[in-house]
């Protein structure tokens, strides 16, 4: 009997990747906070849940979603950005409980490169995260909370930003003026490379840890946002080189070593 996966967000990274586990021949819940958006998720052999996680109750039938599952598959985003009063750490918390009560024993948690700080480190794994957002704050914090919990094993994804499938950060930072840290260094990582990843992990049953995930080229902000612009027929944005440049590369030691991982846009395309 094939394996039963739950994906807990069928956003821009959860519904093609529920797409790619039915391929792989799993069974698929797929869970939306969209009314809308349900047929969408049920036309591709998905079977559609309508759920939302709140601090302290989570609205949907949980309860079936989860059952019989093999792997919880969670990206739920913190959203912290948009309202500041959000507590991202209680919602994960009453989701944690309810799988507890299931019988599911593997969890993958998207989490963000957020986590480290933006100290211009080359930053692994091994690293003391030390998040300056309190997106960051709460993502580390949910992280602990899950990888604590006795009754499941979580394995841990920190993507950088994400980009594909018609979505790409030039097309914000188009035309901008004096855009902070040119020299800092970019880190992204491809949609098809995300899934490429989760699907790794599945396949070579690698739980309980917790891996960076980033393309491993790292050219600099001027440099890559100038050239995708030309390359797309858009409008550069501008940089300011008045202030010191803050941020970080991230490295994925793990996908190397763990999954032996090779990155089908390992350069950034697009």
């Amino acid at each position: 009997m094939s394996k039963k996966i739950a994906v807990l967000g069928c956003g821009w990274l959860g519904l093609p990747l529920a797409k790619s586990f039915v391929k792989n021949n799993y069974q698929v819940n797929g869970a939306t906070t969209s009314v809308d958006k349900i047929l969408h998720i049920a036309q591709h052999k998905i079977n559609p849940f309508l759920i939302a996680v709140h601090k302290h109750h989570i609205e949907g039938n949980i309860s079936y979603f989860l059952q019989d599952v093999d792997i919880l598959f969670i990206n739920i985003p913190p959203r912290i950005r948009r309202n500041s009063n959000a507590n991202y750490i209680s919602k994960i918390k009453t989701l944690s409980e309810k799988i507890e009560e299931s019988n599911i024993k593997k969890v993958i948690f998207i989490s963000s490169s957020s986590v480290y700080a933006n100290n211009n480190d080359i930053v692994d794994e091994n690293t003391p995260p030390k998040p300056e957002t309190e997106s960051g704050k709460q993502i580390l914090a949910s992280e602990e909370l899950l990888k604590s919990n006795p009754n499941f094993k979580t394995t841990v994804i920190r993507f950088s930003g994400l980009y594909g499938d018609k979505r790409h950060p030039i097309t914000t930072l188009s035309g901008k003026k004096d855009v902070s840290n040119p020299e800092a260094p970019v880190n992204l990582i491809h949609l098809e490379d995300c899934i490429g990843i989760i699907n790794a992990i599945i396949d070579k049953d690698v739980w309980g840890i917790t891996l960076n995930a980033s393309a491993p080229k790292h050219p600099s902000r001027e440099e890559y946002y100038t050239s995708q612009a030309e390359k797309m027929g858009l409008e550069p944005p501008t940089f300011d080189r008045s202030k010191k440049t803050q941020g970080k590369t991230i490295t994925s030691t793990l996908i190397n070593t763990h999954l032996s991982y090779n990155f089908t846009y390992p350069n950034l395309e697009y």
